[in-house]
């Protein structure tokens, strides 16, 4: 004995959301996770909020991780194009502090999305 088959008319996959993320954010998100996307320069991030008053000089990160001040300078300057942290030259030196709530963002775009 076959039973019969009936197909429902009801839409299968409705859209979540009214419209897309707007192209600027998505790039800004985007830069975000591609800054955070590197172990190394996460490391980094771990250090910087370790350090005695939330700010640590480049001199003091390349040791740590093991890299040359180039490569640490180049991770340096990712993370500050995403907005991760904040650079103050101080003579030869730069000094690299988190940005007020910047993790915290990152948390919520994952939220967002």
């Amino acid at each position: 004995m076959t039973l019969p088959v009936t197909i429902a008319e009801t839409a299968c996959c409705a859209p979540r959301a009214a419209s897309a993320l707007p192209l600027a954010e998505a790039e800004r998100i985007a830069r975000l996770f591609k800054a955070l996307g590197d172990p190394s320069r996460i490391r980094l991030l771990s250090l910087i909020s370790a350090a005695e008053g939330g700010e640590a000089c480049i001199c003091d990160l390349t040791e740590p991780i093991g890299l040359s001040q180039g490569t640490v300078s180049h991770h340096m300057k990712l993370l500050t194009d995403a907005g991760l942290v904040t650079r103050e030259q101080r003579g030869k030196w730069a000094y690299f502090a988190l940005t007020d709530g910047a993790l915290d963002a990152a948390g919520d775009a994952l939220r967002a999305l």
